[in-house]
């Protein structure tokens, strides 16, 4: 039998066939591992995602969702600033704490290899926050460092239980180790333009890891490049030659735009890097693509040449340079949006939109073959299962959304696929803004790690607060009046410890005042 003939068998269309593959499977014709890694990655089942089970318990904007390594468990935080463990499967709550941030939880994570007891968060206060659940099921948490300004991501290094990195609008990126008493700075972005220099540092709104070399990670933020470091360029407590980027991507006609910012990263399992612009697209680079450590010296595309669409869906430009793929179709305007891959060779690319859409996309040709409503306002964060072909999507509503591949029938693209306009639209506020803004209403609080470890943190006063707060002191997601905090229910819940860790946000040897675990104790909402 020829090779086209066997692929005929297993496919149609060129698409994959799960019943073909069963059987093939069955008869030693496809291994279990090929099997598994084809079946989750089939575009049938893409376009027969829908909603499995949506998880409510939140009482504010979700704006993390994430799967643990064996994928039986899904961890949420958000604008109540608590975190939350579900069983996706049965839609239960297993468990639910208060974070200790001041302010909207932007990001959670369980710390690999550490039997999903160790969390990791960071947040709209800049705080870096360390969870860790104990055997009676109470949760300690304790506070590891801080930025100047909001942290809306961390990267966590692969297969380590130690080791990883946040970034923050300050610009600051640092290197926690949970062995250790204080994070690494390891530098401050600053913009590659000679012109800009000496202004700000450049905000960072994103950070990703390398899954096939732990040693590179990339930053982006509100300038047109993305950067890529390689951690071995630091050494000791020096930054000689660490605070320049080992490479940057930028496609040619965003160079010098000063009006595009990146809001999300990924790194595909083939080490491709996704970047998602603000007003702007998604685009898919490779090593090759690079700008070099010195981006200044690249030539952009005036801004008389080809379009956005025709430089971008082109596999090469005037100067045989490769460009990079380009994903169109969804808005990225309102909200700091993250961007993914899906399938278990990265075989898609998938984003959240201001419409409240999910957008699926082939990422070899940037084809768009998915549309999902999925959040009345707009969906921020879709996260993929480690194994299996189900994502966990979440935005500016309360509740989480599963979708698994149950459809009867497969999807099919609407024929109006035109955007819904937007009700608002929402610029991208620095950390100064947003605290003269908090300022101006006579909300201001200590965005400073001690400040945030000293103050008792009662469920009823943070009422109190969100009460009084509404909607317009929360930039991040809070954008709609109607998607204001609730009142946290403190009836039937457990004990929370709040620990002091001795250290102060600048390692420089002073202590925070320590915290009576009794008088500072709240409660905590009982599993579902």
């Amino acid at each position: 039998m020829t090779e086209n003939s066997k692929k005929g068998r297993s496919s149609f269309n060129g698409l994959h066939h799960p019943v073909v593959d069963f059987w093939r499977r069955e008869v030693g014709g496809i291994s279990s591992r090929n099997f598994s890694k084809r079946f989750s990655g089939s575009e049938n089942l893409v376009l027969r995602l829908e909603v499995h089970r949506k998880l409510v318990k939140h009482k504010g904007c979700v704006n993390t969702v994430s799967f643990n390594a064996d994928g039986d468990v899904l961890i949420s935080g958000s604008d109540d600033r608590r975190v939350i463990i579900w069983d996706w499967q049965l839609g239960n709550v297993k468990l639910s704490f208060h974070s200790g941030h001041a302010n909207n939880v932007f990001q959670a994570k369980f710390m690999p290899f550490s039997d999903d007891r160790t969390i990791v968060t960071c947040a709209a206060d800049g705080m870096v926050r360390r969870a860790s659940i104990l055997e009676s099921g109470k949760v300690e948490t304790s506070f590891l460092g801080s930025h100047q300004g909001r942290a809306h991501k961390l990267g966590i290094e692969p297969g380590n239980p130690h080791i990883f990195y946040t970034c923050g609008e300050d610009g600051l990126v640092q290197r926690f180790d949970l062995r250790t008493q204080a994070p690494t700075e390891l530098f401050t972005c600053q913009s590659v333009d000679p012109r800009r220099r000496n202004m700000e540092a450049v905000q960072l709104n994103a950070i990703a890891i390398d899954p096939r070399n732990s040693n590179l990670f990339a930053v982006g933020g509100m300038d047109e490049y993305a950067r890529l470091y390689d951690i071995r360029s630091f050494q000791g407590d020096s930054l000689n030659g660490f605070s320049r980027a080992a490479d940057h991507f930028c496609p040619l006609h965003l160079i010098g735009n000063e009006h595009v910012g990146i809001t999300g990263l990924a790194f595909s399992e083939q080490s491709e890097l996704l970047v998602s612009y603000n007003d702007e697209f998604i685009y898919l680079f490779t090593h090759d693509m690079g700008l070099g450590s010195n981006p200044v010296t690249s030539s952009p595309v005036s801004k008389n040449s080809k379009s956005n669409s025709e430089s971008a869906s082109s596999p090469k430009d005037d100067d045989k340079r490769p460009v990079p793929m380009v994903y169109k179709g969804h808005k990225n305007c309102e909200t700091v949006k993250g961007v993914n891959f899906y399938g278990p060779r990265s075989e898609y690319v998938v984003s959240g939109s201001d419409c409240g859409r999910i957008f699926i996309w082939k990422k070899k040709s940037g084809e768009l073959i998915r549309l999902m409503e999925a959040d009345r306002h707009v969906v921020n964060c879709i996260e993929p299962h480690p194994h299996i072909p189900v994502l966990a999507s979440s935005g500016l509503e309360s509740d989480i959304k599963v979708w698994t591949s149950k459809a009867a029938e497969r999807a099919t693209l609407p024929d109006n696929i035109e955007l819904l306009p937007s009700r608002f639209r929402l610029s991208f506020l620095s950390y100064y803004d947003y605290d003269e803004h908090l300022f101006r209403n006579d909300l201001d609080f200590g965005i400073d790690g001690n400040e945030g470890e000293d103050e008792s943190i009662d469920d009823a006063e943070e009422d109190d607060d969100d009460s009084d707060s509404d909607s317009d002191s929360d930039y991040s997601c809070e954008l709609d009046g109607d998607d204001s905090d609730d009142e946290m229910d403190t009836d039937e819940d457990e004990c929370f410890i709040e620990i002091d860790n001795n250290m102060d946000n600048n390692g420089d040897g002073g202590s925070e005042r320590n915290v009576d675990s009794g008088s500072n104790s709240y409660q905590d909402d009982d599993d579902d």
